[in-house]
């Protein structure tokens, strides 16, 4: 089981070459994959998120490259020609709005204005480049997903203890739902006979109040599902890739608690079904950081 939650890192320095690959993750219906890198690897992002769905699944995931090459690289001049011409031409009609100044506007001089004269490094993607990430990448995603496999594994140990607390309150329920329609009898014999005091009760009747009583109120097959369900929780705990699933199922578990509050007729029963709900409810929230 593995949370959406976590963090890794990964680093690559080799011959000149730093890079380094940080990805943080938080829960998300979807995989979505946010990433912030220089614009040297503009063209490799979708080979980065390739990568990323071979070990995720669902989840945000922000991912933050660095890079320093320090490797040594050509350089090259390049001059700026329309720019340096827009500089001869302001000198020029400078001249001539002020004849009387001295022109020093030479060659020499021109280079020298900002911009006219730049240096660039020889920077392009290259094997090595591509090599480095895919290393600082997979080892980022491999600590990513440790992380995210021992908090997974604290959040099933919680869920697992809420599953057998919610397994508790279904057998309390269990062993007090067959006592309400025998209580609800005696009450309602108790009540006719305190109005009919002076007359005959007809049993018959008595009965039948009973049993349409007993039918709705009845949630046998409310518990047998719980049982079910509290069963395939366990099963599927037990399974990798298991958010989607356990987020069905606690919608089936929450359908069948709700059932079982509305057709009660007993305090006991309803005071367990609404801590039945609760723990439910926990466990849900818990659902939605797991992937």
């Amino acid at each position: 089981m593995l949370s959406m939650t976590g963090y890794g890192k990964g680093e690559y320095a080799e011959g000149g070459l730093e890079l380094t690959c940080e990805i943080k993750t938080v829960n998300n219906r979807y995989l979505d994959v946010s990433i912030k890198a220089p614009r040297i690897f503009a063209a490799y992002e979708d080979v980065v998120r390739n990568t990323i769905r071979k070990k995720m699944t669902r989840g945000h995931a922000d991912v933050y490259i660095s890079l320093k090459d320090k490797r040594e690289k050509e350089s090259a001049l390049t001059t700026d020609l329309a720019l340096a011409a827009s500089y001869v031409a302001a000198a020029k009609a400078l001249r001539e709005a002020f004849p009387d100044l001295t022109d020093d506007v030479t060659l020499s001089s021109v280079l020298r204005y900002p911009e006219v004269l730049k240096q660039e490094d020889s920077v392009s993607l290259d094997e090595e480049m591509t090599h480095a990430l895919d290393v600082a990448l997979n080892t980022a995603l491999d600590n990513l997903n440790e992380m995210r496999l021992v908090e997974g594994e604290k959040l099933k140990a919680d869920m697992l203890a809420r599953v057998a607390t919610i397994e508790g309150l279904v057998n309390e329920v269990q062993t007090r739902a067959p006592l309400v329609a025998a209580e609800y009898r005696e009450k309602l014999t108790a009540r006719v006979k305190d109005y009919l005091a002076d007359v005959k009760m007809d049993e018959g009747r008595l009965l039948t109040e009973v049993a349409v009583f007993t039918d709705k109120s009845n949630i046998d097959e409310e518990l047998t599902r719980l049982h079910s369900h509290i069963e395939q929780f366990r099963s599927i705990a037990e399974e990798g890739i298991v958010g989607r699933k356990l987020d069905f199922l606690i919608q089936e578990f929450n359908r069948e608690a709700n059932t079982t509050c509305s057709k009660s007729n007993d305090v006991t029963i309803t005071r367990a079904g609404l801590a039945l709900k609760n723990e439910i409810e926990k466990i849900r929230e818990q659902v939605q950081n797991i992937e």
